[in-house]
């Protein structure tokens, strides 16, 4: 893998937070960057860290720092500006951290032959497919948010550096908020909640998706990699399998995205064939049930 830690962008977030801690797990030292002391769009910023920073030892441990290494062996970018509905508003500036950073880390990579792997998301295509999206199938993003995302991966591509773009879905865990942790706490205020039926994807967790990532870095294979718990269901089934989880009584009633209008469109159908990823992995990517109550049982 190289000398020198491997360097985590975006290490304070949802996944950053489990990669960091995947990565402590296994032994690997790892290095990790975020708002507010490192900002992902500032070139002069980013072009330090891949040159190596201050000089001085590191311990092995996994840590988050404000300065970088003077050595990295590989960079895990889950830097994102992940607004869906701000994105819509604010398209310039999602586009400068999904994109146009992501082109100048791959530059940067590939000048100093450092091997990356990128996150990138199911809003990349347009949701209108019957069956599932595999990674030939042709992205068509529907919301601003999906546009970026999938720039992003162009970006990186047309650098020219070692890299491997990881597409997931649907994620939660104990970092941030996300859709579990939202009807969560609906569930435990209120005695009906409604919840849409119209959109279908596997709930994801970062732990999962780290696990995965370690498998990429390990074997620095290039290329797009989709990953996403096994199974699917509508957002009204994975609200119903939560309320249960937590031994709630409220009542979860289906309805149309119509119901909760929105600036950004997403995915009818964001479920993804993970065939390419588990030959990798060697293994069958885990029913999302079983991790969704996993999750549950240790509180959410």
């Amino acid at each position: 893998m190289g000398d020198g830690p491997v360097l985590v962008l975006g290490a304070r977030g949802m996944l950053g937070a489990d990669v960091m801690a995947a990565l402590a797990a296994a032994g690997i030292p790892a290095f990790g960057l975020d708002l507010p002391e490192f900002d992902i769009t500032d070139e002069a910023a980013l072009s330090a860290v891949l040159v190596g920073g201050p000089s001085g030892p590191i311990s092995p441990a996994t840590k988050i720092g404000a300065e970088a290494p003077p050595t990295v062996a590989a960079v895990i970018n889950c830097a994102a500006y992940t607004d869906v509905e701000g994105a819509e508003d604010h398209e310039a500036l999602a586009h400068k951290v999904n994109c146009e950073a992501v082109g100048v880390l791959g530059s940067l990579a590939e000048a100093r032959g450092k091997y990356v792997i990128h996150i990138s998301m199911d809003f990349v295509f347009d949701g209108e497919k019957n069956g599932t999206y595999g990674e030939d199938d042709r992205p068509n993003p529907v919301s601003a948010y999906g546009r970026t995302k999938l720039a992003g991966e162009q970006a990186l591509a047309a650098s020219g550096c070692r890299h491997a773009v990881m597409r997931i879905q649907w994620t939660y865990g104990r970092s941030g908020s996300h859709f579990v942790s939202k009807i969560a706490g609906l569930s435990r205020g209120r005695d009906r909640i409604m919840v849409v039926d119209d959109q279908r994807a596997a709930s994801t967790a970062t732990t999962e998706v780290a696990e995965a990532i370690l498998t990429l870095l390990r074997v620095q294979v290039e290329g797009l990699y989709h990953f996403a718990a096994a199974g699917e269901a509508s957002r009204f089934e994975v609200a119903q399998a939560i309320v249960a989880g937590l031994g709630l009584s409220t009542v979860v009633e289906p309805c149309g995205s119509d119901a909760f209008p929105a600036k950004a469109r997403r995915p009818a159908n964001s479920r993804f064939c993970c065939e390419k990823i588990e030959a990798l992995l060697g293994r069958a990517i885990r029913p999302r049930c079983v991790a969704l109550d996993e999750y549950l049982e240790e509180g959410a």
